[in-house]
C-alpha cells in the first residue's frame, strides 16, 4: 500500500495512492489533475546516514564505518515532489543523492531493531541536496529546500531493493539497498537510542556512488523499485 498527502479545493487530505495517480481519502476520491502532490509527511527532523553504501565509500575514499554515520537536517529541508528546487545563491557546487528513507509512525525512543516494523509508517525517497563548496557538513546540507521528499510513503522491505537515479534521462547512480553496511532497522534502532522520535519524522539511509553536480534547468528522477520515481527540476 502507498500513501500520500495531497493539496485540495477541500484542503489538505492524506490517502490510499494508486500507480496511475488516484488518491483515495475519507473525503472522496481525487485523480491527479484534481490535486497537487505534497511531501508526503511534515517532519520535525530529519535523521540522515552517510557512508554506507560499498561503491560510495571506495568512490570518495572514505573509511567504513562501525556504526552509522549520521548528522541532522532541520525542518525547513522539507521539499515536495515535483516542485522547482531553488538553486542556492552561496554555492557554486550543489549535488543530488538519492537515498532511501523512513518515515516514523508514533513517538518511540530504545527501539530493538525486532520492534522497528511496529513503529514506521513506511518508506520513501530523499533527495539528499549538499552544497559541496561549503566547510562542514551542516553547513553542506542543512539549508531550505535541501531534502526533497516523495512522492509516498510504500509499505516495502527496506532490504533488496533496486534503485536508480537518473539527470535529465541519463543514468548516474544505480545499486540495491541489499549493497548497505548497515541496514535500516539497523540504523533506526540505533539513532532511537539517542533521539526521541515524532511521527512524520524521516531517517534516511545514505547514497550510492555517483552523486553529481546539478546545474539549473536539470531534471532529477530517483526511482526506488515499490515507491516510485521522486522527480523535481532545478531552477
Amino acid at each position: 500500500m502507498k500513501q500520500a498527502r495531497i493539496e485540495t479545493p477541500d484542503g489538505v487530505l492524506e490517502g490510499e495512492y494508486d500507480d496511475d495517480g488516484t488518491v483515495h481519502t475519507e473525503e472522496g476520491t481525487y485523480e491527479p489533475a484534481q490535486y497537487d502532490l505534497l511531501a508526503p509527511c511534515e517532519p520535525s527532523v530529519f535523521y540522515c546516514v552517510g557512508r554506507n553504501f560499498g561503491e560510495k565509500v571506495d568512490q570518495m575514499d572514505y573509511e567504513v564505518p562501525e556504526v552509522p554515520d549520521f548528522f541532522i537536517k532541520p525542518p525547513v529541508s522539507l521539499h515536495a515532489p515535483e516542485t522547482p528546487i531553488p538553486y542556492p545563491t552561496f554555492t557554486e557546487e550543489l549535488t543530488y543523492a538519492g537515498e532511501l528513507a523512513a518515515v516514523i509512525d508514533t513517538e518511540c525512543k530504545n527501539v530493538e531493531e525486532s520492534e522497528v516494523d511496529d513503529v514506521v509508517r513506511g518508506y520513501t525517497i530523499l533527495n539528499d541536496l549538499d552544497c559541496l563548496d561549503q566547510e562542514r557538513r551542516t553547513a553542506r546540507k542543512a539549508f531550505d529546500s535541501s531534502g526533497p521528499l516523495g512522492p509516498v510513503v510504500a509499505d516495502v522491505d527496506p532490504v533488496g531493493l533496486d534503485m536508480t537515479t537518473h539527470i535529465n534521462g541519463e543514468l548516474r547512480q544505480e545499486d540495491n539497498t541489499e549493497n548497505m553496511f548497515i541496514k535500516p532497522r539497523e540504523v533506526i534502532s540505533f539513532l532511537s537510542e539517542r533521539f526521541t522520535f515524532k511521527p512524520g519524522d524521516v531517517i534516511s539511509f545514505g547514497s550510492p556512488a555517483n552523486p553529481g553536480l546539478l546545474e539549473r534547468g536539470d531534471e532529477i528522477e530517483i526511482h526506488y523499485e515499490g515507491i516510485g520515481t521522486l522527480r523535481n527540476t532545478v531552477e
